[in-house]
């Protein structure tokens, strides 16, 4: 595997520079702050035309540039994730997933009974949410055995908030629904297209609506929403990080953005030419590491200051679209989703 340099810092809180202060001062004034319970979809002020297009991946051109580190054989990939606790990377190639030990490279394999829409791992279990099969599936991922939940409406994102609770996103009503041991125990509908769904640290949930790219909160116990927050042009992934932000990917406009969540406000917007599209996120050493699809590579930002500051700049395999990371050794997975395999890079 490929060795970069880096400096090793002491983690530091996130700061304010004072030109960062103005540009914040003019992302405050400019945003628009909603409260979205009880409103027509027609009149909702995210919603800034009538016809409504998530963002997408660029088609990434040839690879002109070796990748970085060490490619592995792989089917097209559309999703990837890392479970810290065992160890194992998952990557999803249609219904298939494949199950890798990082520490000995061994291979298992679980096959679903429809493509996930998305993957969640963590503490040795993965959550996946199958729309086409009306279904949301736990994976432990020390036995490789599958325990499916029908869920109804076609589930397209599923996150377990405690042990008795789950969120899921509904593709069928475009809604997000809280079960309680599977009974529904709140509902929040009047969404566009909600898609991914993120934890905050005051137990709310924040929904990101790829079609409004929009983010809003969610109280998780009365279904209520929050102030909703406009995301770009056109956002696409996101992650929490270890300061209690949510970082967001807008692929349409180019950007990495960077949101407090208690209130949702937007802290920082940082411009990342190449049609940003996967998005991965190391606590241990504050980097988000952004896959750009429109130039096969892979840049890492230290997003621990008052601005991202690129760190890392790596030639990928070409269709870079998914990325995952292990907090312990640095490493990170980059998968091609066009069959270019998956890549491994330590830095």
């Amino acid at each position: 595997m490929l060795e970069t340099s880096n400096t090793h810092r002491t983690p530091r809180a996130p700061g304010t520079k004072e030109a960062s202060l103005r540009r914040l001062a003019i992302i405050c004034l400019s945003a628009t702050l909603l409260t979205g319970c009880g409103m027509d979809t027609t009149s909702d002020p995210l919603q800034v035309t009538d016809t409504l297009t998530a963002a997408t991946p660029a088609t990434a051109p040839p690879a002109t540039t070796p990748p970085a580190g060490t490619v592995h054989p792989a089917p097209p990939v559309q999703h990837a994730a890392y479970d810290h606790d065992t160890h194992t990377l998952v990557l999803a190639s249609g219904p298939n997933l494949t199950l890798t030990d990082t520490r000995t490279n061994t291979q298992r394999t679980v096959t679903l009974p429809s493509a996930p829409a998305t993957l969640h791992a963590e503490r040795g279990q993965l959550l996946a949410a199958l729309p086409d099969a009306n279904t949301i599936t736990r994976v432990d991922l020390r036995t490789a055995t599958a325990q499916p939940t029908s869920v109804p409406g076609g589930p397209i994102d599923a996150i377990d908030l405690d042990g008795n609770h789950t969120a899921i996103i509904l593709r069928n009503t475009a809604t997000v629904t809280i079960l309680q041991n599977g009974n529904p125990t709140a509902t929040t509908e009047k969404f566009q297209g909600p898609a991914q769904l993120l934890r905050t640290r005051n137990g709310s949930i924040v929904v990101l609506d790829r079609l409004t790219t929009a983010l809003t909160p969610i109280d998780t116990t009365t279904g209520t929403k929050g102030a909703g927050l406009r995301a770009g042009q056109g956002a696409t992934n996101a992650v929490t990080d270890r300061y209690g932000r949510i970082l967001t990917i807008d692929t349409r406009g180019q950007e990495l953005l960077a949101f407090s969540t208690d209130p949702l406000i937007m802290k920082q917007r940082y411009p990342v030419p190449g049609a940003p599209y996967g998005l991965a996120y190391d606590p241990t050493r504050d980097l988000a590491w952004v896959t750009l699809t429109a130039t096969n590579e892979l840049v890492g930002y230290d997003i621990a200051g008052g601005e991202p500051q690129e760190r890392h700049r790596l030639p990928t395999i070409t269709q870079p679209n998914a990325v995952a990371v292990d907090p312990d050794t640095g490493d990170i997975y980059i998968a091609s989703a066009n069959g270019a395999g998956y890549q491994v890079v330590r830095v």
